[in-house]
């Protein structure tokens, strides 16, 4: 369970580092010119936009685990708040 524990900081991270590295990528490209250049300050806008169309696909494909660990460590989460819900709904139904 412990691996488990930071598991959203953990794909949280991981997902915006590889949208930073595409940043970087796009980045370098633009500034030799190997990809158009928007006008004026949407060349900034246009590097991000392209940035995050970039890392989506890639986190999806190699970001798997850490996106699975995620899931199960929510889960969890979830199931133990639900568990709360209806233990604290039983004792409101035997007070009345």
């Amino acid at each position: 369970m412990s691996s488990h524990k930071f598991a959203t900081l953990r794909y949280t991270a991981l997902r915006l580092g590889l949208f930073v590295a595409c940043f970087a990528v796009v980045w370098v490209l633009a500034y030799f010119r190997i990809i158009p250049l928007a006008v004026g300050a949407a060349n900034t806008v246009w590097m991000l936009l392209l940035s995050i169309v970039i890392s989506a696909p890639l986190s999806f494909v190699l970001l798997r685990k850490q996106r699975d660990a995620m899931s199960e460590q929510l889960v969890a989460k979830v199931d133990r708040q639900r568990e709360r819900i209806a233990a604290n709904a039983g004792q409101e139904d035997d007070l009345v």
